[in-house]
């Protein structure tokens, strides 16, 4: 073989020429209108999520003239967090954490048990790609209607058309960015400053950022964002067992397909499935569920709708497409009864992860119902660690961070626990004033920084003591921070 043969060196050219791409453009995908029982229980969930999301900054919910009435509130500036009568302080933390690691678990539970339902409807990516697609259907026509106006060429009514409903996609986003905002200060205060342009930088900020990844996402990218962009369809893999329900098509019942005038004409049985394309037309994520699971089914279940009514129609019974559990799905095939539905919800893994979840949520309401509503922290000057005065005493300075997260004043005693000769005074006073117990005041929900010196007279050995914080008022409370006392003594002096 001659490597310079010209013919061969064309033909390595029309190779490289013709390498075939790695890359599959998009189809666009057109969801078809259906009415069922999945469809009807989307648009009960998709108004259940946006009331929540669009109406919970503007409920109101009295805490007192100290504290801000708005129900849900991430008071950054005051680093607060209020839910109706709970409230989050930074130190408190454990309870934000506490209930992501709840929403992590309770995650694992449903997909155990009912697969990717979480993406299927209440997914703030499918929830609003759904509304974006009900838009489709308002403007466009439904799914035929919507492909030839695809294929047709650019024109005023096109033009005229897509306007339409890119600005109806704009100001559904507008809401979905302005509405988060409201969760982060009082919701009428800042309506009022967000129209008449004094709201913070920052506000307006949010706003376009959120209004214009909810425009792409959900009016664009669509089902790119569940098949490609979001983790969860890999992760979710290692949920699921044979004992999970999941969209299913049962293939030996519907095999082999063909039309109901081809199952006239044919020499052997055919399957149920007429082989009609109405599960593929409902899909919102375009994919054909007789091909077996696949990442791109959010297990929505509309294609079970669309099955039941094609069925229906060919007077065959309903079923073919169906949640049902691997388990199930082979007893069935064999002639064999399900296992009852509740024995597959309530198995050993489910109730592990129901166990933990609600071991968890208990631990947190137990903590949220015994922990005290005052506190305190010291931090110890480190520069001078301590300083001789006159009458040859020792002193030692601290910062106490007195916390009321209450929605009222307080009066509190700091007392010494400990330092048995030792004395406290603060700037305001004078050393000779100093005395073993002081009186502060701490105004409702915050933290009250206080600078307190504290005395131990000459020839004092260094020592660990404590500040005890207790509130003087009838429903009192107390709680203690422990330190050091710093000497010459106990720096080789």
């Amino acid at each position: 073989m001659n490597a310079h043969d010209p013919k061969l060196s064309a033909d390595h050219a029309n190779e490289i020429g013709h390498e075939t791409s790695m890359y599959e453009k998009r189809k666009a995908v057109f969801p078809k209108a259906i009415d069922g029982a999945f469809r009807r229980f989307k648009w009960l969930v998709m108004a259940v999520c946006l009331t929540i999301y669009w109406g919970t900054p503007w409920i109101r919910w009295d805490r007192g003239p100290y504290a801000p009435d708005q129900a849900v509130l991430i008071d950054l500036a005051h680093r607060r967090f209020f839910m109706f009568n709970i409230e989050i302080w930074p130190h408190e933390f454990y309870f934000i954490a506490g209930l992501l690691i709840m929403a992590g678990i309770g995650l694992f539970l449903v997909t155990s048990v009912v697969g990717r339902a979480w993406c299927g409807y209440a997914c703030p990516q499918t929830v609003w790609t759904d509304l974006f697609q009900h838009v489709d259907r308002l403007i466009d026509g439904d799914r035929n209607a919507q492909l030839r106006l695809q294929k047709a060429p650019w024109g005023p009514a096109k033009i005229a058309r897509r306007s339409l409903k890119w600005g109806i996609y704009l100001g559904i986003s507008f809401a979905t960015g302005g509405a988060w905002i409201f969760y982060f200060a009082d919701a009428p205060t800042l309506q009022y400053e967000f129209w008449t342009g004094t709201a913070a930088p920052v506000a307006y900020a949010t706003t376009f950022v959120l209004t214009m990844t909810t425009f792409v996402l959900g009016g664009f990218l669509r089902e790119q964002v569940c098949i490609y962009m979001c983790p969860w369809p890999r992760i979710q893999t290692a949920m699921l067992d044979e004992k999970s329900l999941l969209v299913t098509y049962k293939y030996w019942r519907g095999e082999p397909r063909g039309s109901v005038k081809t199952a006239l004409k044919a020499a052997t049985p055919l399957g149920d499935c007429i082989d009609c394309l109405q599960c593929v037309a409902v899909c919102p994520t375009g994919i054909d569920i007789r091909e077996g699971p696949q990442i791109g089914c959010i297990t929505c279940a509309l294609c079970i709708d669309a099955c039941d009514k094609a069925m229906a129609d060919v007077g065959r019974p309903r079923g073919l497409i169906d949640y049902c559990t691997l388990d199930d799905a082979t007893r069935e095939q064999r002639g064999e009864e399900s296992v009852p539905i509740l024995k597959t919800i309530f198995r050993p893994r489910t109730l592990v992860y129901l166990g933990v979840w609600s071991a968890i949520g208990l631990a947190l309401l137990f903590a949220l119902g015994q922990r005290e509503r005052m506190g305190i922290s010291v931090a110890k000057d480190r520069n001078p660690e301590y300083v001789t005065l006159s009458d040859g005493s020792v002193r030692n300075a601290y910062t106490l961070k007195l916390r009321n997260m209450e929605s009222r004043p307080r009066t509190y005693r700091i007392v010494l626990r400990g330092l048995h000769n030792g004395a406290i005074y603060t700037d305001e006073m004078d050393v000779a004033a100093a005395r073993r117990e002081l009186t502060v005041e701490v105004p409702s929900d915050t933290t009250k920084p206080v600078r307190v010196y504290a005395l131990n007279p000459r020839g004092s050995a260094p020592t660990e003591f404590a500040f005890l914080l207790a509130a003087t008022d009838k429903e009192g409370g107390h709680d203690t921070s422990e330190t050091t006392f710093t000497t010459a003594q106990g720096n080789g002096q």
